[in-house]
């Protein structure tokens, strides 16, 4: 089997998904694991398929009809890509007063420390009570071995404080 990562962009409506997942389906592919949202109007996704090597031009030449309706780019996956699986997984839940550079400082700190993000999601919403904006993340990560996790959570701790931002470790 050979794996390939979709990328998926488009104006949202309905039935997306079920065309992609048609497309792949019957090119002999079997869908692994997906992030898809819809975010201001449009459609956005990343999949992570597996297909026959034989099959996987033939997926990707049949992905090329969805242009117009989606723009698709087809990766190869590379599930030996060398990536340290080592070290401890994280998550680190953010919550605070939504302004601009929360992601890049605390995405920052975390890559200046060899912190690898794995996953990460984001969202902003109405304060219910106080008002004004609140930005959220959840953030999975990988901490590579020889990094204290300890120091870790006190680097963004501190981060927190400049930022006006609650930070949650968890193992």
């Amino acid at each position: 089997m050979t794996t390939l990562v979709l990328t998926v962009v488009g104006d949202d409506r309905a039935g997306l998904v079920a065309t992609v997942a048609e497309i792949v389906g019957a090119h002999g592919g079997n869908w692994e694991t997906s992030a898809l949202a819809e975010l201001s109007g449009a459609f956005a996704g990343i999949i992570e398929v597996s297909v026959p090597a034989t099959r996987a031009d033939e997926l990707r030449e049949a992905l090329s009809v969805l242009e117009g309706l989606l723009s698709v780019a087809v990766h190869a996956g590379d599930v030996s890509s060398g990536r340290d699986e080592t070290g401890r997984r994280i998550s680190l839940t953010v919550l605070g007063n939504d302004r601009t550079g929360i992601v890049h400082e605390i995405s920052s700190a975390l890559g200046a420390q060899g912190v690898s993000i794995e996953r990460m999601a984001t969202e902003t919403r109405d304060a219910a009570m106080a008002g004004g904006r609140l930005f959220e993340a959840t953030i999975v990560a990988r901490v590579p071995a020889g990094v204290d996790v300890a120091d870790v959570a006190a680097r963004i701790e501190r981060l927190a404080d400049d930022l006006q931002v609650d930070v949650a470790l968890e193992d």
